[in-house]
């Protein structure tokens, strides 16, 4: 079971994922919107905190070509994708994608599904970083294939092992789900019991 923390702000958070061995560790770039975009710079010294084993993912939204140059430049291991994924944009990546998906773009699956540079899928809710959750079944028609299944979309350490045990994903993705409840950023104690609960229920 591969356990990505999405949404990392802080250079205390790498030490958390470190403890833990967490597999994946998600950066978002580029977005504004969101309360855990942070800049390239900031993202390249929290990496550089991170354990080799623990592979570096910039999330964005719709990028551009000079978008995907920098993340490149910056070391990443992989770039997941909302949104739009254009051509010009696809033929500039380098690294591994994992193209996500909502509820409400679902139908994208099979066009991406036979791309070579896509190396896995991350299915998120309607409003990705919400914490809110969607119906689980609905991933329960996708496919399966050797490219990683990720679940993602309002999972905490209460529900992690319910949804392990009905999708069998490859990994599970989080971000508010470990965040603390009455200050930014992420909680040790929520993380620590949320990818034990998920690696329990594999055994179930």
């Amino acid at each position: 079971m591969k356990i990505k923390i999405c949404g990392i702000t802080r250079t205390e958070e790498a030490q958390y994922l470190n403890e833990q061995q967490t597999d994946f560790a998600g950066f978002v770039l580029f977005f504004p919107k969101s309360r855990r975009n942070i800049t390239i710079g900031q993202a390249a010294e929290i990496m550089g905190l991170l354990d080799d084993s623990i592979k570096k993912i910039a999330v964005v939204v719709s990028p551009d070509t000079e978008q995907i140059r920098q993340i490149e430049d910056a070391g990443f291991d992989f770039i997941q994708i909302h949104g739009a994924l254009t051509e010009d944009v696809l033929s500039a990546v380098s690294l591994p994608v994992l193209k996500a998906f909502n509820v409400s773009d679902m139908e994208q699956y099979p066009v991406w599904r036979q791309c070579e540079k896509i190396a896995g899928y991350v299915f998120d809710a309607a409003e990705p970083g919400s914490g809110k959750t969607f119906d689980w079944d609905l991933v329960q028609t996708v496919p399966r294939d050797e490219k990683l299944l990720i679940l993602a979309g309002g999972l905490n350490p209460d529900n992690v092992a319910q949804a392990v045990r009905a999708i069998r994903p490859d990994g599970v993705d989080v971000s508010s789900g470990v965040e603390f409840d009455d200050k930014p950023g992420k909680d040790p104690a929520k993380i620590r019991k949320f990818i034990q609960n998920a690696r329990n229920a594999v055994k179930q």
